[in-house]
């Protein structure tokens, strides 16, 4: 198909242009007019680029693009990576918080999705958006039983269980990435237990002294989901051939 058709379709559905981002979505490298092999990443590096262009895809798709608000000389890594697109006849499209909160293959929804989640509500708002969901479980679980259904949706353990909260789970936050600065709104929701990406070393007492229980289940293992998704959303709309590349930074 041709890349504008494809790239208008991400542009509406993902609703790009409606998301204030530092991220610069959408294109942001022009590969071939038309496109037949759509490779899907998290992350826009040397390793993502070269097996794109190994494989022969027209266009790759990633959460974390780039190019985001600060302007980058073409020296050094990001010479290199423009170059392997460039030479790889390859595009670049990025797609950063309008994925985490998309409602149907954002990487929020879908982690909500496969825990299985009901009643699902907007959760956490960051710079004035609500990028992740809340629900409650089917029945109440302890925390080691929700571990379980965290690794069978992630295929990897946690990084960090922090569990200063109730000893039974039902109501339940996701927001994908780097979202610990959200523990005021976790505790102001009265989660019993908060899922997110990455820790830091304050995240400890904060969650100590509100009483939370928070599983931080790594910023690269949290958004996967949501390209994932997109990547299937692609397949049933279109006639192209899809591929997901995993290249799991254990952070």
């Amino acid at each position: 198909m041709q890349r504008k058709d494809l790239i208008d379709h991400l542009n509406e559905y993902l609703r790009v242009e409606e998301v204030e981002d530092k991220s610069q979505n959408g294109l942001q490298v022009e590969g071939p007019h038309e496109v037949r092999r759509v490779a899907f990443a998290v992350d826009a590096c040397q390793a993502s680029f070269e097996r794109a262009v190994a494989e022969e895809a027209q266009l790759l798709i990633v959460h974390h693009g780039l190019f985001w608000s600060e302007p980058l000389r073409l020296i050094g890594p990001h010479f290199r990576r423009v170059k392997t697109l460039i030479e790889g006849r390859c595009g670049l499209y990025a797609v950063h918080l309008p994925l985490d909160m998309h409602p149907v293959v954002g990487n929020n929804a879908e982690m909500v999705r496969l825990l299985k989640l009901e009643e699902r509500r907007p959760f956490g708002v960051y710079h004035g958006l609500e990028i992740g969901f809340a629900g409650r479980l089917d029945s109440p679980l302890d925390i080691s039983m929700l571990i379980g259904r965290l690794v069978e949706a992630l295929d990897r353990p946690p990084l960090r269980v922090l569990d200063h909260g109730s000893e039974e789970i039902e109501d339940v936050g996701c927001v994908s990435g780097g979202a610990a600065s959200m523990m005021d709104q976790a505790a102001e929701a009265e989660l019993d237990a908060f899922i997110t990406g990455e820790t830091d070393h304050a995240s400890f007492h904060e969650v100590a002294e509100r009483r939370l229980n928070v599983l931080f289940a790594g910023h690269y293992a949290t958004e996967t989901l949501g390209v994932k998704a997109l990547a299937r959303h692609i397949e049933e709309q279109f006639d192209l051939d899809t591929m997901f590349f995993d290249i799991p930074t254990g952070m």
